[in-house]
C-alpha cells in the first residue's frame, strides 16, 4: 500500500515529465530560472543545507540507539528499575533517558505498554516529557550545535529536569485515574459476556464446559486481535530468536524512524530557512529580544516544526544572533515535550481531556520556568 507521500510525489514527478514533453514537442523556450541565482535563494539554500548536513549524523545515531533499545531492552527491565517511592520514581524518570535514550517518536508507544503493565501515571508523564531531552545523544548534538556556547547544552539539560520535576509532582498530586484509552476490565467483560451465552435449559456439564471454553478462546482471540491492531506500528520484542534476526530488526526499526523523523527535519529546515531569508533581521531581533514575546514565538515555532530532539539544536543555533538565550532554551525544551507530532500520538494513547490538561500544564510550566531560569542564569545586561 502506497503512503500519501509516495503517492503525491509520483503525481508531481508525472506532472513534471508531462510539462517537459510538452516543451520538447512544441519547441517552446524553457522557463526562465535565473531567479535561482538571486541572493535570497542562495541564502535559503545555504541555511537549509547547513541545518540538514549538521543534523544528519545525530539523527542517524539517534535512530540506531532507539532501534537497539527497541529490540534488546524489554519493558520488564525498565519497569523493574522504577522505584516505588513517588519522589524517587519521578527523579528516576527524569534521568532514565541517560540509560535508555529513546527519541520522542518511539517513546509514547513504549510508555503505553508500560502503563498497561502497572507504571504509575506521574512516572509515565515525566518519562514522555524528559526522556527525549536528557540523554547522551541529544546532549552531544546540542553541544555540537552550540560549540561556541557550551553552556546552552548544560542549561538545556538543567531546565528540562526542572520542568519535568515540577510537572511530575503536579501530576502525582492531581491526576489519580488511568488516562489510557480502551482500558476496560477484561475479567469483568469476560464474565458478563459468558453469562449472556449460558443456555437457559441448563445443558449437560460437559456441554457447558465446552461452550465456555470455546467462547473464552474466541474472546481471547478478539482481544488479542484488538491489541495487535492497536500496536500495528510496534515491533515484537519476543519475535526475534537469534542475534541475526535482532540485528535486522534494529535496522528495520531504525530505517522506519529515520524516514519518519526525516520528513519533520526537512520541513523544519525549510521553514527555518524561509524565516531567516524573508523576514528582515531587524524584525527578528525585535521579536527575539522582546521578553515574553520571544519565548512565546519560539514555543509556537517548536510546536509547529515538530523536530526530533536530536536535530532541533541545529535549527535553534541559526537564531543565535537574533533571539535571546532564554528563548532558545524555551524552544529546545518545549519542542520535544509538546509538538504536533507528539499531541497526535498522545491522543491515540490517552483520553483527550488528559492530553488537553497535560498540554496546558506543559505550556504554563515551561514558560514560567524558562523566564525564571533566564533571569537567574542569563540575565540581560
Amino acid at each position: 500500500m502506497q503512503t500519501p507521500f509516495l503517492r503525491w510525489s509520483t503525481h508531481v514527478l508525472t506532472l513534471i515529465c508531462l510539462v517537459l514533453l510538452f516543451l520538447i514537442f512544441t519547441q517552446r523556450q524553457t522557463p526562465d530560472f535565473s531567479f535561482m541565482t538571486s541572493t535570497n535563494v542562495q541564502s535559503f539554500k545555504t541555511i537549509f543545507l547547513s541545518i540538514i548536513l549538521e543534523a544528519f549524523p545525530f539523527v542517524l545515531l539517534g535512530v540506531l540507539v532507539s532501534g537497539i533499545l527497541q529490540m534488546f531492552v524489554s519493558e520488564q527491565t525498565i519497569r523493574r528499575l522504577i522505584p516505588k517511592n513517588p519522589v524517587l520514581g519521578i527523579l528516576f524518570a527524569c534521568l532514565v533517558g541517560v540509560i535508555f535514550p529513546l527519541c520522542e517518536c518511539g517513546m509514547i508507544p513504549v510508555i503505553r505498554r508500560l502503563m498497561r503493565k502497572g507504571m504509575p501515571v506521574y512516572v509515565a508523564v515525566v518519562f514522555i516529557l524528559v526522556g527525549p531531552i536528557i540523554n547522551p545523544v541529544v546532549f552531544a548534538s546540542t553541544y555540537m550545535a552550540f560549540r561556541s556556547r557550551p553552556e546552552i547544552a548544560y542549561s538545556r539539560m538543567a531546565l528540562a529536569f526542572i520542568v519535568a520535576l515540577v510537572i511530575g509532582l503536579i501530576v502525582y498530586r492531581f491526576f489519580k485515574t488511568n488516562p489510557l484509552r480502551n482500558t476496560p476490565s477484561l475479567p469483568a467483560l469476560s464474565a458478563s459476556h459468558m453469562h449472556t451465552h449460558v443456555e437457559p435449559h441448563a445443558p449437560e456439564p460437559s456441554t457447558v464446559h465446552l461452550h465456555e471454553h470455546k467462547h473464552d478462546r474466541g474472546h481471547q482471540h478478539d482481544h488479542q486481535h484488538d491489541h495487535d491492531h492497536q500496536h500495528d506500528h510496534l515491533h515484537d520484542h519476543a519475535a526475534p530468536a537469534t542475534v541475526g534476526n535482532r540485528i535486522f530488526g534494529v535496522l528495520g526499526h531504525a530505517s522506519d524512524e529515520f524516514f519518519d523523523m526525516g520528513k519533520y527535519l526537512m520541513f523544519g529546515a525549510i521553514i527555518t530557512a524561509i524565516i531567516q531569508t524573508l523576514v528582515s533581521r531587524e524584525s527578528l531581533v525585535s521579536i527575539g529580544q522582546g521578553g515574553i514575546t520571544s519565548h512565546l514565538f519560539m514555543m509556537g515555532l517548536g510546536f509547529i516544526l515538530s523536530l526530533c530532539s536530536t536535530s532541533d539544536a541545529f535549527v535553534a543555533s541559526s537564531f543565535t544572533s537574533t533571539f535571546s538565550t532564554g528563548s532558545l532554551l524555551t524552544f529546545l525544551v518545549f519542542g520535544p515535550m509538546l509538538d504536533i507530532k507528539s499531541v497526535l500520538m498522545m491522543l491515540a494513547a490517552f483520553r483527550a481531556r488528559f492530553v488537553l490538561a497535560l498540554s496546558v500544564l506543559v505550556v504554563v510550566v515551561v514558560l514560567i520556568c524558562s523566564l525564571i531560569f533566564e533571569q537567574i542564569v542569563f540575565p540581560i545586561t
